[in-house]
């Protein structure tokens, strides 16, 4: 029988580096550790070049090595004999691979050291099990592809935006047994996300922002490729790397305002990048304390369900921007100096709100929220569209993509952390009420 790699996918995913050992043209063994060790397919795998050193030197003199990988969940270890074909430095397994190694980088601050050269394609000719003592491996999950049928069930009854997204974070909770999740959409055409929905942290963290690029979740939309981290490679915190990689990438400093909702140095780490019709939405994004906590199993899955999101997304965007009859007007919520009027502060630069001196949003959704305050406290006008909006100019969204409807779901969640005053309710498809508790005061700088 020719040799499968397929039951030793999850060995290659392991905390205990892999060893090859190649010889030279004159017969000089050399023995060292490599950085990845990547599933190709049944009868192939890839080792990543990153530098020129012995091994790469012996490979092309001599083509045929030995590498040794050990099971980190049961110990148990095997000798693959290989056989080198060639180097791809483009193509799914190069980017896939390129792209978990910028993740553990950026994760790390080693940046500008980590850097793929080539993703080297080995034939595997031999799988040899090395006898020694192994202890048994953990209990088996929950099956993923059984997860995967309910959670997609549940998906499909979402009736519009807002439900979709928890119900996806619910069934990562309830289904696939992660508690702890989120959903990040990309803003603009521009090279940043910002988190829509999460689950089972402390703060929501709604609104906060991360670069692209950036740690694991920039990483996944930058290549637009899941990555897939099971094990602490250094003791350096997910927040700091976020910062500082915002701070390299020129971004206003939000995260002083709207806190990273991550786990704090989290072993094991997930983001799936979120893609419809070939552009890519946003990303989902799972974490957890457990060393090794995801499988290729479950990164399958969570594909499959980072698609029929992205479908979702679009679909209910698309729904939104047809308009049903106008709801009735209501009157606003407040008699005239009942309470003390709210304070509220916009900077033009950048379309930041604070709601007194307490920082609210930005960006669009700053400048949405603006435009409503505005003509509430001008007009009394309590009833909109997202049509309307598309149409004015001042809110520029771009021309492609807008996200409207995701950016009203965001302002919506973040006034119901931070503004109990204010609130956004549907009254149909493709139309919204603001809710005003009390008299607004503007002011503009």
């Amino acid at each position: 029988m020719k040799p499968s790699v397929d039951a030793l996918r999850g060995v290659l995913d392991g905390s205990i580096p892999p060893i090859i050992a190649t010889v030279s043209r004159d017969g000089v063994p050399n023995v060292s550790y490599v950085s990845q060790v990547e599933y190709v397919d049944a009868g192939h795998v890839a080792l990543s070049f990153q530098f020129f050193n012995k091994t790469r030197e012996n490979i092309l003199a001599h083509p045929y090595a030995t590498a040794y990988l050990t099971d980190s969940d049961s110990a148990a270890s095997y000798r693959l004999s290989i056989e080198y074909l060639r180097t791809e430095t483009a193509g799914q397994v190069f980017e896939r691979m390129k792209a978990k190694l910028a993740g553990i980088a950026s994760h790390t601050g080693m940046a500008g050291v980590f850097r793929l050269q080539g993703a080297d394609i080995y034939k595997v000719l031999a799988i040899e099990s090395v006898p020694g003592d192994t202890v048994a491996p953990p209990p088996p999950r929950r099956n993923a592809l059984g997860a995967l049928r309910t959670a997609s069930a549940r998906m499909a009854r979402a009736g519009d935006l807002a439900q979709l997204l928890d119900e996806t974070l619910a069934a990562l909770h309830e289904d696939f047994d992660m508690p702890h999740g989120m959903v990040l959409l990309r803003e603009d055409a521009g090279k940043r996300l910002y988190i829509v929905a999460s689950r089972g942290y402390p703060q929501s963290g709604v609104g906060s922002e991360i670069p692209f690029g950036g740690g694991v979740i920039g990483t996944a939309a930058e290549y637009r490729t899941p990555i897939r981290i099971g094990y602490m490679t250094n003791e350096y915190a997910y927040g700091m790397a976020m910062r500082a990689s915002a701070l390299e990438a020129g971004l206003p400093s939000v995260q002083d305002e709207i806190p990273f909702p991550g786990l704090p140095m989290p072993p094991s780490q997930m983001a799936v990048p979120i893609l419809a019709g070939g552009e890519l939405l946003g990303v989902l994004y799972v974490d957890s304390h457990e060393m090794c906590r995801y499988g290729h199993a479950e990164e399958d899955a969570l594909v499959v369900l980072a698609n029929q999101l992205g479908g979702g997304l679009r679909a209910f965007q698309q729904a939104a921007d047809a308009v049903e009859e106008a709801a009735e007007p209501v009157a606003p919520l407040h008699a005239a100096g009942d309470r003390r009027p709210l304070r509220l502060r916009r900077y033009t630069e950048n379309d930041s709100v604070f709601v007194d001196d307490d920082y609210l949003i930005k960006g669009v959704a700053g400048a949405i929220f603006w435009k409503l305050a505005s003509d509430y406290t001008r007009h009394g006008r309590t009833d909109f569209s997202n049509r309307e909006l598309r149409l004015d100019p001042a809110i520029r969204l771009p021309d492609i993509d807008d996200n409207l409807e995701a950016r009203l779901i965001l302002l919506s969640r973040r006034l119901r952390e931070r503004c109990d005053a204010i609130a956004i309710e549907k009254t149909g498809r493709g139309r919204f009420r603001l809710c005003v508790a009390q008299p607004l005061e503007l002011q503009e700088n």
